[in-house]
């Protein structure tokens, strides 16, 4: 009894919006693990070349960027509620083109779509997740969702190695994306019982929408004379460490594939490394974050994304593969409920759309850049090359983290 008694009172937080948003991302991220494991070989049997993946990854990020401004503002403004449960429907609707895909520039038009109603939600749906949670439980509370979210992912790469072996990769896809489009609409009416966390919100106005832009941009610019300068410093180290990231992401199952000579339906299996680490790690390491320090596990990250990177490019036995991937989730955990929990820290609440809006809009144009120069370098020079350029920016982001990045003597609430 006294067990069960402490459990409840740990884990208290799971309520409200906070529980609505866990469970929603449950599907979400169930579904969405199911195609992306072989996204990338998925595109290139309708026609595109290594280099044309890294171009859609481009215009993926761009259309996450473009909405970045705004949907921060607006979230600021109108609250996080309408934005987070109209645009997750938007989402839901853009996965048909992938599911009828005759070939790859349908896919093309539906990554924009998708990461376009992404563009605009996200930053809303991380300011109500930072609101939901109180002050002294966020790395418990990001890394719970870490948890949840990757456990939620583990059967993916199972379901799409049996989605593989029984219709074969082009059908096996197909099939995968109907799942998505399913999971997201009955996630997208689940949201839609979230209660708004700002009181005496306006009318949410598409009018007002549009005109918002030029309005967004100068208020997501202004926000950083009203935040600690730590956080300015947070934000580029993260940005430093996308464009590597970007650079090799969509890669991973193409050179596992064709380089390294994995099994197609093996990489399924190697891929559950990644989501079993997390789940393992996501409590301890968010009581770390909560009963200790932010800043010591974003800087052990790093270490662990250097390490996973030089494993798997010379990946040229399966153990070093899901050696690699162990490293990478407990560098994921680290990164993410250590940096978030540090961002909400730094944050006060009537600013933290704008600065969620500023700082996606960067990283995803960060990112668009270093998806074309993944494909450039895989196709044209070495498919190696785009690893070691992420493990080469690993440093510098390591480095500015360590000497500019400080923790606040307050907490924001």
């Amino acid at each position: 009894m006294e067990l069960l008694a402490r459990l409840g009172k740990e884990f208290s937080f799971i309520k409200g919006n906070y529980a609505i948003i866990v469970a929603s991302w449950i599907l979400i991220d169930f579904a969405g693990e199911i195609p992306a494991t072989y996204y990338a070989l998925y595109v290139l049997k309708l026609g595109a070349t290594e280099t044309i993946l890294g171009m859609i990854g481009l215009a993926g990020f761009l259309a996450l960027a473009s909405m970045q401004f705004p949907g921060g503002y607006l979230a600021d403004k109108f609250g996080r509620k309408w934005l987070v449960s109209s645009m997750t429907f938007g989402v839901a609707l853009s996965f048909i083109l992938y599911a009828l895909a005759p070939s790859w520039p349908f896919v093309l038009l539906g990554v924009i779509l998708t990461n376009f109603f992404n563009s605009i939600y996200q930053p809303a749906l991380m300011a109500i997740v930072s609101d939901s949670l109180p002050s002294e439980r966020r790395g418990m509370g990001f890394g719970l969702i870490m948890l949840i979210t990757s456990t939620s992912t583990t059967p993916g790469p199972l379901v799409a190695v049996l989605l593989y072996n029984q219709f074969g990769l082009d059908l096996g896809m197909r099939a995968a994306y109907g799942i998505v489009v399913a999971c997201f609409l009955v996630a997208a009416i689940m949201r839609f019982r979230l209660k708004e966390t700002f009181i005496d919100t306006p009318r949410p106005s598409w009018k007002e929408f549009f005109r918002s832009y030029p309005t967004s941009l100068r208020e997501s610019v202004k926000v950083w004379k009203r935040v600690p300068r730590s956080m300015f410093y947070l934000f580029l180290s993260g940005a430093i460490t996308m464009f590597g990231v970007a650079s090799v992401q969509i890669y991973l199952v193409v050179y596992a594939v064709n380089v390294l000579l994995v099994d197609v339906a093996v990489w399924g299996y190697i891929m559950l490394a990644l989501p079993v680490t997390m789940i393992v790690l996501s409590i301890p390491i968010g009581k770390f974050v909560d009963k200790i320090n932010r800043k010591v596990p974003i800087l052990a990250a790093y270490v662990f994304f250097f390490l996973s990177l030089l494993l798997f490019a010379n990946g040229w036995f399966i153990p070093l593969l899901f050696l690699s991937l162990m490293f990478l989730g407990v560098g994921l955990v680290m990164m993410n409920a250590g940096s978030n929990a540090l961002q909400a820290d730094l944050t006060p609440k009537e600013s933290r759309g704008k600065v969620q809006g500023f700082s996606s809009f960067v990283n995803f144009i960060v990112m668009a850049l270093g998806a074309a120069a993944g494909g450039f370098l895989y196709e044209y020079l070495s498919p190696a090359l785009p690893f070691y350029l992420s493990m080469i920016l690993v440093i510098p982001a390591f480095l500015l983290t360590l000497a500019m990045v400080h923790e606040p003597q307050k907490r924001q609430e």
